[in-house]
């Protein structure tokens, strides 16, 4: 792992044990790169709860509980899905905390509503409405999914209550 993310991830660990939440991350794009560069980090068992990756729709839906017609009205890669994800993240786990990405990394997928790079992030935190916010990133496929993770953990560390609330 590079050391800007491994150090982001840190960060991430330590926000969470300061405030006793766990995360649990829904991935699609990413393909569990969140999940695996948070529990690279020692010690990642007292605050990462669990990941999923759900790469289809059915997964989707199956694992997270996102709704056919969201998916079906907005497509698996916007935000709403997103919210969806992330809110199904966090009443599946006993994690407090989730993020979810769901996005095209190409080199193919993309549309001309949604073109290679677009990616969409949602953040839920518990007893709270998810957030969501869209990305455009360039790049090819690898280079678009680390920004995504990168841009994951970034905004779930924005969204954390401050310490000891």
């Amino acid at each position: 792992m590079d050391k800007d993310l491994e150090a982001l991830s840190a960060r991430v660990g330590q926000a969470l044990l300061e405030r006793k939440l766990f995360l649990a991350c829904a991935e699609s794009c990413t393909g569990g790169w969140v999940a695996e560069a948070v529990t690279a980090i020692g010690g990642s068992s007292q605050w990462f709860e669990r990941g999923y990756v759900t790469y289809s729709n059915a997964a989707k839906q199956e694992l997270l509980g996102v709704k056919a017609d969201t998916l079906r009205r907005e497509g698996a890669v916007s935000e709403a899905v997103a919210r969806e994800m992330a809110a199904g993240a966090l009443q599946r786990s006993h994690a407090q905390a989730a993020l979810a990405i769901s996005g095209v990394a190409g080199p193919t997928g993309g549309s001309p509503d949604k073109p290679v790079g677009t990616v969409c992030f949602a953040w839920v935190l518990r007893n709270g409405a998810p957030t969501a916010e869209t990305k455009r990133f360039s790049g090819d496929r690898e280079a678009v999914r680390r920004q995504s993770v990168m841009h994951a953990l970034r905004g779930l560390l924005e969204r954390l209550p401050e310490s000891g609330n």
